[in-house]
Formats: structure tokens, sequence, C-alpha cells
């Protein structure tokens, strides 16, 4: 057999582990299941909401929480993280008996930025004289319908869960963001199969930030937010120490019901989403860099770089590519016929890690609305 010939076989049969053995990454199958039967009392909760330069948004995120339906004790705390707008003001205008406006100090050498606003948020529930037996994080531009919350406490005691995350449904309107949202969400499932974060006899653990329900006497257990302090990737590393220090109960998934409120602008938005934590993700390791790159390339350009030059096998390669982008499609309302164009997005993202790790290297990474923290050391 030609050497060509041989080495295409290789990502062949990488895509057909990919699909068959992996977890069933690709399908994104997991969904809330609705809840056959109501408990008897309500367990109550508390949802933090770390929030800085959000004056755009924060307001209708504060309504949407005041309107949750929730048939038990349901408060919400804020925290304006020291922002620049007028972000504490738009969110005491839109509050209503739930909800408390708390001012952040200043952060400490070592913190994460939004890790110290839930911090923040932490403390003053804390110091209050009666606690919730859950806790909701929840970013600032993520806007939930009225039973969101009913059903995510339902999900967590019926199916006996110490967290409970969704990942919420991302904004898209241009070609990019059509291309490119769908297949970050490809990428993380990728890399956190949620069939094993959801199974508690396996040990990956991850988390989507922008959704999270603790059963709070885990969260203590689990030492949050001072656990996770430094974490850049903060829903992972929550996840994890759940993991850990709970039942090993975890649960993520996605929805199409609570959604951000964030618009990209386009390719350089989804640009910054992504340098912000990539080169972290990978440790700011060189080496597990170059593994990266490498292994992107091989796994989304071999095959369609060999189907251009007429090798059988490489068509086969790229059909296998479109089908793993096809459930990804149909989540965000996208087209069938962009499943081929799956390679384009991975060459963007290994461009995207690429420059986070330039931007790390410069001192310039880890960006949390205008503050980079990703070279600080506790």
């Amino acid at each position: 057999m030609p050497v060509a010939e041989a080495l295409i076989l290789l990502p062949l049969l990488a895509w057909l582990w990919l699909l068959a053995l992996h977890g069933r990454y690709w399908q994104l199958a997991e969904r809330l299941p609705p809840f056959a039967t109501e408990p008897a009392v309500w367990p109550s909760v508390v949802a933090i909401i770390p929030a800085r330069n959000e004056a755009d948004v924060i307001a209708e995120t504060v309504a949407r929480h005041e309107a949750q339906d929730y048939p038990g004790d349901y408060r919400v705390i804020v925290v304006d993280d020291r922002s620049d707008d007028a972000t504490g003001d738009a969110a005491r205008a839109a509050a209503g008996a739930r909800t408390t406006i708390i001012e952040a100090e200043e952060r400490p050498a070592g913190w994460m930025g939004k890790v110290w606003a839930m911090e923040q948020g932490l403390r003053h529930l804390r110091g209050q004289p009666d606690q919730p037996d859950w806790i909701l994080f929840t970013d600032a531009d993520i806007h939930h319908p009225p039973d969101s919350l009913r059903r995510l406490v339902a999900h967590a005691l019926e199916d006996d869960r110490d967290l409970v995350s969704l990942m919420v449904k991302l904004k898209v309107e241009t070609f990019w963001e059509r291309l490119l949202i769908p297949a970050f969400v490809l990428f993380f499932a990728k890399l956190y199969p949620f069939s094993r974060v959801n199974d508690p006899e396996n040990r990956t653990a991850a988390a989507a930030g922008g959704c999270m329900l603790v059963r709070r006497e885990t969260a203590d257990a689990a030492g949050l937010a001072e656990g996770i302090r430094g974490e850049l990737i903060d829903d992972c590393a929550l996840a994890r120490r759940v993991r850990e220090a709970g039942s090993g109960r975890i649960w993520l998934g996605l929805t199409e019901d609570v959604t951000s409120a964030r618009p990209y602008a386009g390719l350089s938005g989804v640009w910054e989403m992504v340098v912000r934590s990539a080169y972290t993700q990978l440790n700011h390791s060189p080496l597990l860099l170059i593994g990266c790159v490498i292994g992107m390339l091989f796994l989304y350009l071999a095959g369609p770089a060999a189907a251009l030059a007429g090798e059988t096998p490489g068509w086969v390669v790229w059909l296998m590519i479109a089908l793993s982008f096809s459930a990804a499609l149909r989540l965000y309302g996208q087209p069938l016929w962009m499943g081929p164009l799956l390679p384009l997005a991975g060459l963007m993202y290994t461009a995207m890690t690429v420059d986070s790790a330039l931007r790390h290297w410069r001192g310039k990474g880890g960006g949390w609305k205008g503050r980079y923290q990703a070279r600080e050391k506790a």
C-alpha cells in the first residue's frame, strides 16, 4: 500500500473511534427532562449574578429573575463588580422584592475577576440569617424563561444531583457566528462528553458557567469560591470541586430556552471569547499547544485535503466530519449544508488557540471585562 494511502487511513480510523466510542459527544442529546411530579416542598434558592459593565443587558436579566414562577423561596444577589458604566443603576432600577444589589470590593491578587465576584456574592449570602438549600450561579447576560428555575431544581431533586448546569444557547447572527458558535459547542462536547459528565461512575467533570445550580451544602464542602480563586476556566474547575466534595453526581446538558443576550459582533467577538481561555485549557504548555495544532490539522484538514487530491478515503473522512457537525447545526437552526465547513471552523479555532498562547506570552492573556489575569499568581 502506498504511504499516502496508508496515512489517510489514520484520520479515517480516528473518526471511526470518535463517532462510535467517544461518549456519543456529537449527538448533543442531553436536555432537561420534563419532571413528572413536583416536590412536596420546594427548596430555597439564591441566585448570584456577577456583573461587570453589563448596563445594556442587566435590567432585562434582573426582570426575568423577578418573574420566575418558582414556588419556593427565591432571592437574587447581583454583584456589581466595580463597573465603569451604569450597571449598578440599571440593576437597581429593575430590582424588585427578590433582588439585592451589592458592590464588590477591590479584587485581591490571585483571584480571577469573575470568581472574585462570585465570592463576593457568597460572602454576602453567608452573612444572612437564612441560608438557602441551593445556589444558582448565572451570568448577567443570561435570560431565563419563567419556568427555568423550577425545571432546574426539579431535575436536581428527581435525579439526586449536586450540580445541574446548562450550556445556554448563544446568539448567532453573522456567517461566522453561525459557523463558529455551533462548532464551539461541538468542540466543548468533544473535550467533555456530556454522557460521561453525567455518569456518576465516570470522573469527567465539566459545567457551563452561564447556568450552574449547586447544592449549597456541597458548595460549602467544596470550598467555593475560594477553592477555585485562581481558575480562569472557573466553570469546569467548579464542577471538579463539586464532583470531589459531594456525591459525584453532576449533570450537564443543553437548552434552547435559556439564552445569552450578548451579541458577538461577528468573527472578532467569537475570537475574543475563545482566546481568553484557549491556552489555559492547555495548561499554558507549549508542548500541548504543538500537539493541539497537529491534532486539529490531522483531524479536520487531512481528510478534506486527501479528498480534493482524489483519494476516496478522504471523501469518507470528510463525510464523517460533516456528520459529526449535524446535531450542533440543528441545535442552532443552521442548514446541514454547512456540515462540510467544519474543517474551516477547526482551522479558525486552531488559529485562535495559537493567538491565545501569543497573548499569554505577552502578558495579555485571560482578559475579562478589560482586565488581564492569566499571568497573575496567588
